[in-house]
């Protein structure tokens, strides 16, 4: 298999909540869900945080973020990973540094104390729960390719990406998805949408969750947004 690293973007909807204990006082902290959880139908034994986003004051390139989660990881021996992002919630914009990588969630105030002691400034904070958003992330994709168009990740479990040759608007993602979603016997993943960055310029694809995905699942829902399209 071959293997790429690639810079890119995804776009998912979540419903997200504020996390407000188990962080510095007043800041604003999101938890966005796990898209395991619904898929798996168990719970683990220790419930640990999939993403957090924490809300700053004012945008934060992607080169920033990247090197202050390389020094903290490398200073603390963690394996942290920052990503920059945007969330969404009705008109409004927040900009934010999206981590994985934290065991629990006591350990979250901890760490955010890493990046603000990093010069990262956070907004004030805020509480709401089971708000829908739309959250842009840039971040890097390490990736084998299982067949051409067809990438697994080799750094999360059950997670795909498909290619896909044009560009769809999130207006038209969230239609063709719906359509979709009626008319497949097995309903049990979850999607969203991005872009790779590569040498050519950029490639559109498609994200999806679901544990064990075989080749021909991934080809049938890649083949089945490329009809939307055509």
């Amino acid at each position: 298999m071959a293997t790429k690293e690639l810079i890119g973007k995804i776009n998912i909807q979540e419903n997200i909540d504020t996390v407000d204990e188990n962080k510095i006082p007043k800041t604003f902290v999101i938890n966005v869900p796990n898209p395991y959880k619904n898929y798996y139908g168990r719970f683990t034994e220790v419930e640990k945080p999939t993403s957090i986003i924490f809300v700053t004051k004012e945008p934060n390139s992607f080169e920033k973020i990247l090197r202050a989660t390389r020094r903290i990881n490398e200073k603390y021996d963690l394996k942290l990973s920052g990503a920059k992002c945007e969330v969404t919630i009705n008109s409004r914009k927040l900009n934010g540094i999206r981590i994985k990588g934290i065991n629990r969630y006591h350990e979250i105030k901890q760490i955010q104390q890493y990046y603000q002691d990093a010069g990262f400034e956070f907004a004030k904070s805020e509480k709401f729960k089971d708000t829908d958003a739309l959250i842009r992330i840039n971040k890097f994709f390490n990736i084998n390719e299982l067949e051409a168009g067809i990438y697994e990740s080799k750094d999360e479990d059950d997670v795909y990406y498909v290619e896909v040759p044009e560009l769809m608007t999130w207006d038209e993602f969230r239609t063709y998805t719906f359509e979709i979603k009626n008319n497949i016997s097995d309903k049990n993943y979850d999607i969203a949408k991005g872009i790779f960055y590569t040498n050519g310029g950029i490639t559109e694809m498609l994200r999806i969750v679901k544990p064990k995905a075989t080749i021909e699942f991934l080809k049938t829902i890649q083949r089945k947004y490329i009809d939307k399209l055509h």
